[in-house]
């Protein structure tokens, strides 16, 4: 019996492609940032011990920067699959393995009930989630662009993009209605538990979308014309070394302004400017608002050149690392310009930021490749901003956490100086 054309091939629609883009990464930045929100607001008083208060803020920091560290590595272990066997199946363990550490944080016990067991506890799922998302971002970012027509990459790229806000959003709205509904006591006996064992449902439905559809053709088209390569990241270092240099300065400024937007302006607003937890989740939610809207826009002004979008946004990056801090000390109204400027600004920084450093590189080794810039950005310009910032602040005064920014915004202008316009590229064949 003859199979019908049906059965014997089966095409992604857009619809389908962009859904799974987004719902994945959207699950994988919820997991993230609850806990970042958490390191902030739980962990500090919950899994260290409570002699010094700052001391224990920076050590549920430090726990924070694992997961930066394991990034790498996760893109390394996830890019070698992924570029051997397909996009779509390793896109499925990623999500697993963030899954999994996730929930079993919302189950661990507290420094009280084990002691330094705890914390040990704590960073090993940190690091769980770290490798999830290592190999989580790179995949996604190629289920869009390679399903995408030649004149959309951008704007299909995109959409892994926006997971980022909305898991933000998720993760700050169901901490600030446990904050609203729940008393102190509540909330540190069990209510910061609820939002990491609740991803497990959020997993599900991404498992169900990811196993829902095929390859993407540009790598189905790939494996007809070559056999994989043997061992993806040892091409990457012999080969495309510079791509991956000028990759992560391209990324460091994004980082940098979204952890200090996020986890630094969090601690710091309430602690040292004293603002309630709730109502300063309010202004970061605010912001993160504009974070959503700015990523469309500029997807669409890069699908008429990358680097002129880039170029742009890192120069008004540093301008705005020069009064940032003036905003922030400047009362509640301040802080929420400051705020809607600077994810605004993260907005049209990530918007292109995974369709620019995935067209860095050739099909064969497009997963290690754009997977281990962004996770080595993640380690330099995110892991240790939210502690370098406090320590900066600390020690010399909150603007020069804006010299920090700048200086970051300058690193990224020079990673773009290293790369060529890529938005005529063919990705099907790009020289290998």
């Amino acid at each position: 019996m003859s199979s019908s054309p049906v059965q014997k091939k089966r095409i992604n629609t857009p619809r389908q492609v962009l859904f799974a883009s987004l719902v994945g990464t959207a699950v994988e930045f919820f997991d993230f940032y609850i806990y970042a929100t958490a390191a902030v607001l739980v962990f500090p008083r919950l899994f260290f011990p409570a002699t010094d208060p700052a001391s224990s803020v920076l050590a549920s920091l430090a726990t924070f920067a694992i997961a930066f560290v394991a990034r790498p590595i996760g893109s390394a272990l996830f890019g070698h699959f992924g570029d051997r066997i397909g996009r779509k199946r390793t896109l499925v363990l990623a999500l697993l393995t963030m899954g999994i550490s996730t929930f079993v944080i919302g189950m661990l016990p507290s420094y009280k009930s084990i002691g330094l067991v705890a914390p040990l506890l704590l960073a090993l799922c940190r690091f769980g989630q770290g490798i999830g998302l290592g190999g989580e971002w790179g995949g996604a970012i190629l289920l869009a662009v390679e399903n995408a027509p030649a004149n959309k990459r951008a704007l299909y790229g995109m959409f892994p993009q926006l997971g980022a806000p909305l898991g933000f959003l998720l993760s700050g709205g169901i901490f600030l209605v446990l904050s609203r509904w729940l008393t102190d006591t509540q909330f540190f006996a069990f209510g910061w538990r609820l939002p990491f064992l609740a991803s497990a449902v959020l997993v599900l439905l991404g498992l169900y979308v990811r196993l829902s559809i095929t390859e993407t053709p540009v790598f189905a088209a790939a494996l007809k014309r070559a056999k994989p390569v043997e061992v993806p990241i040892a091409t990457v270092f012999r080969l495309h070394t510079k791509q991956v240099i000028a990759g992560i300065m391209v990324c460091m400024a994004t980082f940098v302004l979204f952890y200090l937007m996020t986890v630094f302006a969090l601690s710091w607003g309430t602690t040292a400017l004293h603002y309630n937890r709730a109502n300063f989740l309010v202004l970061q939610l605010i912001g993160v608002v504009f974070f959503g809207l700015t990523i469309p826009l500029s997807a669409w002004l890069a699908e008429r050149g990358r680097r002129p979008v880039m170029f742009v946004v890192s120069a008004l990056i540093a301008v705005f690392g020069l009064f940032m801090a003036r905003l922030f000390s400047a009362g509640p109204h301040g802080a929420l310009t400051m705020m809607v400027l600077g994810l605004a600004l993260m907005g049209v920084t990530y918007g292109p930021l995974g369709t620019v450093v995935s067209e860095l590189f050739p099909t064969s080794v497009r997963y290690t490749g754009s997977s281990l810039a962004f996770s080595m950005a993640g380690i330099l310009g995110a892991s240790l901003a939210p502690y370098i910032a406090t320590w900066l602040a600390n020690k010399y005064g909150l603007p020069f956490v804006g010299y920090y920014l700048t200086a970051s915004a300058v690193v990224s202008f020079v990673g773009l100086l290293m790369i060529r316009e890529t938005s005529g590229d063919d990705l099907g064949v790009t020289v290998e």
